[in-house]
C-alpha cells in the first residue's frame, strides 16, 4: 500500500508528461507516480517511464474509464490526481495531500477559478461553462464547491474505494463532486494556480459536445440523488399546465352551466393524473434513496476496516 499515489491519466501528452512527472516527484519524493496511458500514439508512455513513473495501460478510451481503472487497481493512504498537460503547478500538492493525511479530508478540490484560471485560459466558452456548472451544482445540491471541473484533486482511501465511476468521459469530475456532496463527505478547497497549455499542446476537451454531456450528467445525477425534488418539480409543472387548461373551462361552466370543450377537459385531467404519478414516483424513489444512503454508510465502514487492516499489515 502506497502512502501517496499520484495518478496521471494521459492521452497524447508527449510534450509535457516528462516535466509533470519530474515536477511532482520533486515536490512529493515519497510518492509513487502512476501514469495511465489511454491509447496514446505519440510515445507518452515511454517518456513517462523514462522520467520515473510507473506506466500502465487503459485501452478503453475516455478519462472516466481511466479513472475507474486507477481507483480499482491502486491502494494508497492518499491519492493525488492531476492532468498530464502541465496546466497545474505542483506547488500546492503538499498542502492538498496534507489535508487528506492530517485533517481527514475525503476530497480536496484544487480550485483554479479563484486564482488565475480566467486570465490564463484563452477559451471563453470554457470560462463560461465552468462558471455555469459551478453555479448549477451549488444551487441544486446546496454545496459550496469552488471548482467543479478541475482535474487537480486529492482523495482519501475511503472515497476512492466507495466511489462508483459511472461516466466514461470528462464528466467524471462533475460526478465526483456530486457524489462527495450527497454522501456528506468532508470536502475542502485549496486555491491553486493555473496556466494555459504550452504552445503546440492540444486540449482533448470538446467545448460543445463535452459541455453538453456535463450538463446532461448534472440533470441525471440530480434525478438520481434528489428524486423527490426532481419529480416534485416535474409534478408542480404538470399540475400548473393542467390547472391553466382547466380554469377557462371551469369559468365557462360557472357562467353558462355548459362544458363546451370536452377534449381540453380530458387532456387537463390526464395531465393532472401524470402530475400525481410523478409526485408518488418521487416519494417512492426518495424512500429507496434513503435505504441506499444507509447501505453506503455500511459500505464506508467496510472500506475503513479494510484500510485499517492494510495499515496493520504494512
Amino acid at each position: 500500500m502506497d502512502t501517496i499515489a499520484v495518478l496521471i491519466p494521459c492521452y497524447n501528452e508527449s510534450q509535457t508528461i516528462a516535466k509533470v512527472v519530474r515536477d511532482i516527484s520533486a515536490v512529493l519524493p515519497e510518492a509513487t507516480v502512476y501514469v495511465y496511458d489511454n491509447n496514446s500514439t505519440d510515445g507518452t508512455g515511454d517518456l513517462a517511464r523514462a522520467a520515473g513513473a510507473v506506466v500502465r495501460q487503459e485501452y478503453k478510451q475516455g478519462k472516466g474509464n481511466v479513472i475507474r481503472r486507477m481507483f480499482r487497481e491502486i491502494d494508497a493512504k492518499c491519492y493525488l490526481m492531476l492532468d498530464g498537460d502541465d496546466t497545474y503547478p505542483v506547488a500546492s500538492a503538499r498542502e492538498m495531500v496534507d489535508r487528506v493525511l492530517n485533517r481527514g479530508a475525503d476530497m480536496v478540490v484544487g480550485d483554479r477559478l479563484s486564482s488565475t484560471y480566467f486570465q490564463e485560459n484563452k477559451r471563453p466558452f470554457h470560462n463560461f461553462g465552468n462558471s455555469l456548472v459551478r453555479t448549477a451544482i451549488n444551487c441544486l445540491f446546496h454545496s459550496d464547491i469552488k471548482d467543479i471541473m478541475t482535474g487537480y484533486r486529492a482523495f482519501s482511501y475511503q472515497f476512492v474505494k466507495t466511489f462508483p465511476v459511472l461516466s466514461g468521459g470528462f464528466e467524471i469530475e462533475t460526478e465526483m463532486t456530486i457524489h462527495a456532496v450527497d454522501r456528506k463527505m468532508f470536502v475542502e478547497n485549496v486555491v491553486v494556480d493555473y496556466r494555459d497549455r504550452p504552445a503546440g499542446s492540444q486540449s482533448k476537451l470538446n467545448t460543445y459536445s463535452d459541455g453538453f454531456r456535463v450538463l446532461m450528467t448534472i440533470a441525471r445525477l440530480f434525478r438520481v440523488y434528489c428524486p423527490l425534488r426532481f419529480f416534485g418539480l416535474l409534478a408542480l409543472l404538470l399540475a400548473a399546465v393542467s390547472i391553466l387548461l382547466f380554469l377557462p373551462i371551469l369559468l365557462t361552466y360557472l357562467d353558462t352551466g355548459l362544458v363546451p370543450r370536452f377534449p381540453t377537459l380530458i387532456v387537463s385531467g390526464f395531465i393532472m393524473v401524470a402530475a400525481l404519478q410523478s409526485l408518488f414516483c418521487g416519494l417512492l424513489l426518495d424512500n429507496m434513496r434513503q435505504k441506499d444512503c444507509r447501505d453506503f454508510e455500511f459500505q464506508l465502514q467496510q472500506a475503513h476496516d479494510s484500510y485499517r487492516r492494510m495499515q496493520e499489515r504494512a
